[in-house]
């Protein structure tokens, strides 16, 4: 068996597998949890050219897709553009924004070697394209999502500065649409993403998990979800601190008004006293 290159991207939030599927002939439905492997004859129809029986393509519902023995950036585009198709959202120009390339190199060697481009196992088995695939695929889509985190504390900043400044009002949409991405960001890592998942070989084949958790390690994937999931928490504990002091200045708005009301009926009954009214 020959050597396996890899090349990972998170082009979307969610592809929806069953559609593929069917559209390929493929009588399975898909879970969240296993790839749609794309290959042979399924994968020669879409690229309309001739295809190795090394080449595969994995697709998963979270939003990433790898590449396997792909060399060419035709046969890559022309994938995009097939799931273009049923996923409007890929942006196939900028397909390549979060991506990671990695190898699978057989050779003799004692133990399996993991190093930032390849892994070096003594022989090959069956279950390696796949959870390779995997662990890739996990990991550009957190960098995507890592990213995205980015772009939230960005704003949270720019509504930090403006409290700093004095400006205390921030209007009920704009945090609903903080919190909303906020959500969002936690939903895209929790349920799409399914960073604490395994795959299904890797509960029958205790190689294949021990293989599956040293490059979970290795990706640090855990330690990353961790990070994802604490920052979360302070995202929220900070909109809820925005909550309140938003809150509370309406609350003490409405009161100032419930005051002016008070003192402008009393103002009007002296004066209906005095006689100074009609």
């Amino acid at each position: 068996m020959r050597d396996l290159t890899f090349k990972a991207f998170a082009i979307t939030h969610e592809i929806d597998l069953n559609k593929i599927a069917v559209h390929c002939g493929i009588p399975k439905k898909f879970t969240w949890e296993e790839p749609l492997i794309l290959r042979g004859e399924i994968l020669k129809s879409i690229l309309h050219k001739d295809v190795d029986e090394s080449q595969m393509v994995l697709v998963f519902s979270f939003g990433s897709i790898v590449f396997i023995n792909h060399s060419t950036h035709n046969e890559i585009t022309a994938l995009l553009n097939y799931l273009h198709s049923f996923e409007p959202d890929i942006e196939v120009k900028n397909a390549d924004r979060y991506s990671d390339d990695y190898s699978l190199h057989i050779k003799a060697t004692e133990s399996i070697e993991l190093t930032d481009e390849y892994v070096v196992v003594p022989e090959y088995e069956s279950y390696y394209p796949e959870l390779i695939s995997t662990v890739l695929a996990k990991s550009v889509a957190l960098e995507k999502t890592e990213e995205q985190l980015g772009q939230i504390n960005d704003k949270l900043e720019t509504m930090i500065d403006r409290l700093e400044k004095g400006k205390l009002r921030i209007g009920n949409k704009e945090l609903a649409r903080t919190t909303a991405k906020i959500v969002r960001h936690e939903y895209n890592t929790l349920a799409y993403i399914m960073i604490l998942d395994k795959p299904d070989i890797t509960w029958t084949s205790s190689t294949a998990g021990e293989f599956y958790d040293k490059m979970l390690e290795f990706f640090e994937l855990n330690d990353r979800y961790k990070i994802l999931k604490s920052k979360t928490e302070i995202l929220y504990n900070i909109m809820d601190g925005f909550s309140t002091i938003s809150h509370s200045i309406r609350g003490l708005f409405v009161e100032w008004i419930i005051v002016i009301l008070i003192l402008f009926e009393i103002v009007l009954s002296l004066l209906g006293i005095a006689g100074l009214l009609p």
